[in-house]
């Protein structure tokens, strides 16, 4: 299917197609839960802190999830939600993803987990999702949304292919409802974007369209927390990494784009969560 892409989605579908970003996502991060962690001490390093953010909102949604349930990641990295949700429930899961560099290898991992019949590793643009209306049982994305230059067009979509009677869990970094203009500049500079979403902004466009709020289980201090502990890692790791196809100016750069984080995560500008959106049935 033919894919069009805004400039916003296209620039991150050349990031993550990057060597650079390859590199650093597979090896430092490992290459399965590249999101924001929910840390039990700071010390914790990302991969179980990010793992436990996917176990933490299955949990939340289980009750839509099942061996006959159908759920839809957009914007699902190397696919390590989807294959959770199908090894932990049985479920077939699909992970609509815009980097065929991130595709192909979470098609490699899941073939090797054996977990093909029930996972989808889909080349797509959460902007134009590629299937029917009332498609799944459970709509899913995490930080992945903050990447569109038109994110009430994604949540168009991502209501579009809810079925009547699902959910909608997501995380996604977001800029405080109470952040004052202009302060989150050098965040938004580094990645590239223009503006962020807030709590307010999601609930009050995905109430708009007919969904209401389940909860919002608010962990907004693990920013810091998260980006700083990469931080840290990438330090203590940058000689092997450069060593490693990944550029001393990318290095550089993210370092410089993490204390970003970290300073506007203590500053109060930032907010970060668990929303999940009840679509009533019909």
């Amino acid at each position: 299917m033919s894919q069009t892409y805004s400039d916003a989605v296209r620039t991150a579908q050349d990031y993550y197609n990057s060597d650079d970003a390859d590199n650093f996502y597979s090896r430092l991060w490992g290459g399965e839960d590249i999101h924001i962690g929910l840390y039990e001490h700071d010390d914790e390093d990302v991969i179980p802190a990010s793992h436990r953010t996917v176990a933490r909102m299955a949990d939340l949604v289980a009750d839509h999830l099942g061996a006959d349930a159908t759920m839809l990641d957009i914007g699902g990295g190397y696919g390590g939600s989807a294959r959770y949700i199908a090894e932990r429930f049985g479920a077939r899961a699909v992970s609509l993803n815009l980097s065929e560099v991130q595709n192909e290898r979470g098609r490699g991992q899941t073939a090797e987990r054996g977990l093909s019949d029930r996972v989808s590793i889909v080349d797509g643009n959460f902007e134009n999702i590629p299937y029917d209306n009332d498609s799944f049982d459970v709509v899913w994305s995490q930080d992945a949304m903050l990447h569109s230059g038109n994110r009430t067009r994604v949540l168009d979509e991502a209501v579009r292919v809810l079925k009547p009677g699902g959910v909608f869990v997501f995380t996604d970094p977001m800029m405080a409802d109470d952040c004052p203009d202009g302060v989150l500049g050098p965040v938004l500079d580094r990645i590239q974007l223009e503006t962020m979403g807030s709590p307010g902004f999601y609930q009050h466009e995905l109430e708009a369209r007919g969904l209401a709020l389940r909860v919002f289980e608010e962990h907004t201090h693990q920013i810091p927390r998260h980006y700083g502990g990469i931080k840290t890692m990438l330090e203590a790791r940058e000689a092997e990494l450069a060593g490693s196809a990944i550029s001393d100016t990318y290095i550089a750069n993210m370092k410089n784009g993490l204390q970003h984080w970290v300073d506007a995560g203590h500053a109060g500008h930032l907010a970060w969560g668990i929303l999940v959106f009840d679509n009533p049935a019909t």
